[in-house]
């Protein structure tokens, strides 16, 4: 055959065309017919345009773009209208809301209360009263269990979002704007979902409710 009448045969009268080619009731394929691999050698063998060599060149020549996670993880939840953020190694769990309990001759708004969780009183404090923020409910959607050196405990939140992973570098300074007790407590301000989230300062948080049992 010749390599005008064989070229894309097997398009025509072959396996993808027709399957007229009299060869196939010898070869039963086109993959087995010797004119197909000539012309899949002639194919390797011709010469690789210059613009397929200059694109390719530009492409591989790109510095790469190599994806981080983040060196911190912390858990997003939100209090009234504030969206804001501590290390996911200060949370135990996320428990569902529960009756909470006055303490006797307590009348400080920080101090909620206790709640049992799973069978141990814990202290129940109000993040929102501490960082200042109004309009949050006593009783959230989600009672947070968190622990550090030793105190517990569980704070009333609106909602949680999840974990997520950053780098200091990806935080902003606090604005002037924010009110003063929250920006005592606020290490930076982290973008997520198009929304700023204050990243809390857990020492100093711990610091300020194991004062307020005091």
């Amino acid at each position: 055959m010749s390599g005008a009448a064989a070229h894309d045969c097997w398009k025509r009268i072959g396996t993808w065309g027709d399957r007229s080619c009299p060869e196939l009731k010898l070869h039963i394929h086109c993959r087995n017919c010797p004119v197909y691999s000539e012309a899949a050698a002639r194919l390797l063998d011709a010469p690789v345009p210059e613009a397929y060599l200059a694109q390719n060149a530009r492409h591989y020549a790109q510095a790469k773009t190599v994806a981080r996670p983040g060196t911190r993880s912390a858990v997003i939840f939100r209090l009234a209208g504030e969206w804001l953020a501590l290390p996911t190694a200060v949370f135990r769990e996320i428990a569902t809301p529960r009756p909470v309990h006055s303490l006797p001759h307590r009348r400080d708004r920080v101090v909620l209360g206790v709640a049992n969780i799973r069978g141990e009183l814990l202290v129940c404090v109000s993040l929102a009263a501490a960082l200042g923020i109004p309009g949050q409910a006593p009783a959230g959607l989600r009672l947070a269990v968190m622990a550090r050196e030793g105190a517990r405990f569980v704070f009333p939140a609106d909602e949680v979002a999840g974990l997520h992973r950053f780098d200091d570098a990806d935080l902003a300074p606090v604005p002037a704007t924010l009110a003063h007790a929250q920006a005592v407590y606020t290490r930076g301000i982290l973008g997520w979902n198009g929304r700023p989230v204050g990243v809390l300062d857990d020492q100093l948080l711990f610091h300020t409710l194991n004062r307020s049992l005091a």
